[in-house]
């Protein structure tokens, strides 16, 4: 998000001169981290579930007194908080720091 941030430093800087508040800026930087963390978050839970879903399938056979492997609910669920949680905090300081700049300062970056 700091590198996206730092691309759009230009775009930023015209949405303020055009009138767009902090809160604006903040909040939609908050909202592409969020969602990016969120999608990610589950292409992985679809990813393990999968996995265990073959793991299940292959390892009874192959070691017989290997327990089948479970996903329960609460991993997912947790998973996936920590996921948006990971996205809140790491878009929230680029998003502060973008909608702090000023217009001027922004439309100046290269």
């Amino acid at each position: 998000m700091l590198v996206s941030v730092t691309e759009r430093t230009r775009e930023i800087g015209i949405r303020k001169a055009v009138g767009a508040t902090r809160r604006a800026i903040l909040q939609q930087f908050l909202v592409e981290s969020t969602v990016l963390t969120g999608s990610g978050g589950l292409v992985g839970v679809a990813i393990g579930i999968a996995l265990s879903t073959t793991a299940a399938a292959v390892l009874p056979r192959a070691v017989p007194d290997f327990p089948p492997p479970v996903v329960s609910p609460g991993s997912v669920v947790l998973s996936l908080s920590v996921s948006l949680l990971i996205g809140l905090v790491a878009g929230g300081y680029p998003a502060n720091r973008a909608a702090r700049l000023r217009p001027i300062e922004a439309l100046r970056h290269r």
